[in-house]
């Protein structure tokens, strides 16, 4: 249609009521889901998540000619009518409503304010000064050094060593280098990357010119998801900045270094947020992961040595530089160094966004900073996104580290932390998660192709109570030939969530399996 209208039924959204908000409008359109109105005006179809999960439900709308892309939040049943006209409220205005707390206050102090920090109130709390500092008196293999002893690890869900990214691209023969920022946030129940670009993006840009500098390279590209229109525009916005104040361009400072930054928006596949199939679409391909060996660091964008970091790890860099990578180590605990983002949504008080030092423990996130759980008592975590592993409040204690979460069956993925009461039924929930893999799979292997279809068949049928003899076995099997077969993350962790559920709630399914392995 002339207007498409996008309702997030994900996970968080649906216990807000998405599945009523999508029923709503596609009554008022006069079309099934998926379907176009007969005068051709509107089209009606169900979403993944759109990065709001603390403010769902949250729908997006794309109009005219060029497309117009906007998103809406806190949409009602009853309010979905005045997206039709263009009366919605959008986030921009809504903005504040994401929530920005925590212990700390080392990358998100300019967050949360309901608008874009400027250059001059950045650089007024010390911003810049670490790349001010780094063109004029280190060499670009003492930020490399400076990084290896801070020990930050990536935060976008691999939790690689970022310095061995930075070495690796910096000792690669080839020219050009490029470094590429990774704002492709399309995990469910993740907004981190989203409210660092749409309050602070100053900050991560700052770590990108670093990062580029370390490693030799003339060319930055932010790869952000076309669902984040704001942080699009907030992002350009910061760079005209940046480059009037001389700190992109040519010969920066006067250092001699030249380097730019160019913006890609995503058209709405999850998959290109697995780091090659990233590459591929921006050289125009279709985002196909591709297979590894070579690495980026040798072989990456247009087949060049390439960095590539995600943004709440571009945003821990200034503060490395500026205070030594001790300071930064003692934020965090001695494998796990550093502050840390999380994401809570679902049946908290206080969904939102917050900074911790890695060591606290969920109990303390959950209770003490989201405020407790509200509608019943706690029945399930999922920790990590829809790629993640389901916890139990038996393990409220489990400290919030790579390893601890390790040791206990976890894995911390991108951050992302939604808590379901005891009314919520789990089987919906997982439901959700295999129709989101199933739709996102982008078919280049036949494990993760096939495999996603047939767990999300098995898992709609539990749901609804029909479940046929053996789904159970089944549902096991598809689940570990894909996290052993599959050549990409996507597939690696498309049956994390339910393999979890199936061990810590065999009930739940027909004739409960035993643990793999």
């Amino acid at each position: 249609g002339r207007s498409v209208l996008r309702v997030c039924t994900d996970p968080s959204c649906a216990l807000r009521g998405g599945e009523q908000v999508l029923s709503a409008a596609c009554r008022l359109a006069g079309v099934e889901e998926g379907g176009t109105a007969a005068d051709g005006s509107v089209t009606v179809e169900r979403a993944p998540c759109l990065g709001h999960c603390n403010s769902g439900v949250s729908v997006n709308v794309s109009y005219g000619l060029p497309v117009e892309n906007t998103t809406y939040a806190h949409v009602t049943p009853e309010s979905v009518d005045e997206l039709f006209d263009g009366r919605g409220r959008t986030t921009a205005d809504f903005w504040s409503e994401d929530y920005v707390g925590g212990d700390l206050s080392i990358v998100t102090p300019l967050c949360g304010r309901g608008r874009r920090t400027r250059l001059v109130e950045y650089q007024s709390v010390g911003g810049m000064q670490a790349l001010r500092q780094v063109l004029a008196a280190r060499a670009p293999q003492q930020v490399i050094d400076t990084m290896r002893a801070s020990e930050l690890l990536g935060r976008g869900g691999a939790a690689f060593p970022t310095w061995a990214k930075w070495d690796g691209a910096a000792r690669a023969d080839g020219q050009p280098k490029y470094f590429v920022v990774n704002a492709d946030e399309s995990e469910p129940g993740t907004c981190k990357d989203r409210v660092l670009l749409e309050g602070d993006p100053c900050r991560v840009l700052e770590g990108a010119i670093i990062g580029a500098y370390a490693i030799g390279a003339s060319r930055i590209y932010i790869y952000i998801r076309g669902e984040y229109p704001l942080a699009i525009e907030r992002v350009g916005a910061a760079l005209e900045e940046l480059r009037a104040a001389g700190y992109l361009g040519d010969d920066i400072l006067g250092s001699g270094y030249s380097v730019d930054v160019e913006i890609r928006s995503g058209a709405g596949a999850y998959i290109c947020g697995e780091e090659t199939a990233l590459f591929e679409s921006i050289e125009g391909k279709r985002g196909f992961p591709r297979v590894k060996p070579p690495f980026p660091t040798t072989h990456g964008l247009f087949g060049k040595p390439t960095a590539i970091n995600n943004v709440e790890t571009l945003a821990q860099v200034p503060y490395i530089l500026n205070h030594g990578p001790d300071a930064f180590q003692r934020l965090g605990t001695a494998e796990s160094t550093g502050p840390k983002l999380l994401c809570v949504s679902g049946d908290v008080v206080r969904p939102g966004l917050y900074e911790i030092g890695f060591g606290a423990t969920l109990r303390h996130l959950i209770e003490n900073l989201a405020g407790g759980v509200v509608g019943g008592a706690l029945q399930a975590m999922l920790i990590g996104g829809a790629s993640g592993a389901f916890a139990t409040p038996a393990e409220l204690d489990t400290p919030i580290t790579f390893q601890g979460l390790r040791a206990a069956g976890l894995t911390l993925g991108s951050g992302a932390i939604m808590v379901y009461n005891d009314t919520r039924d789990l089987r919906d929930i997982l439901r959700r998660l295999g129709r989101f893999f199933a739709h996102e799979s982008c078919g280049k292997c036949y494990p993760c192709q096939l495999g996603t279809q047939r767990q999300f068949e098995i898992l709609d049928r539990l749901a609804d109570g029909r479940p046929l003899p053996g789904d159970a076995i089944r549902l096991h099997d598809v689940g570990w030939t894909m996290t052993d077969a599959s050549l990409c993350g996507l597939g690696q962790t498309a049956a994390g969530a339910v393999l979890s559920a199936m061990k810590r709630w065999p009930h739940l399914f027909e004739n409960g399996v035993a643990d793999h392995g």
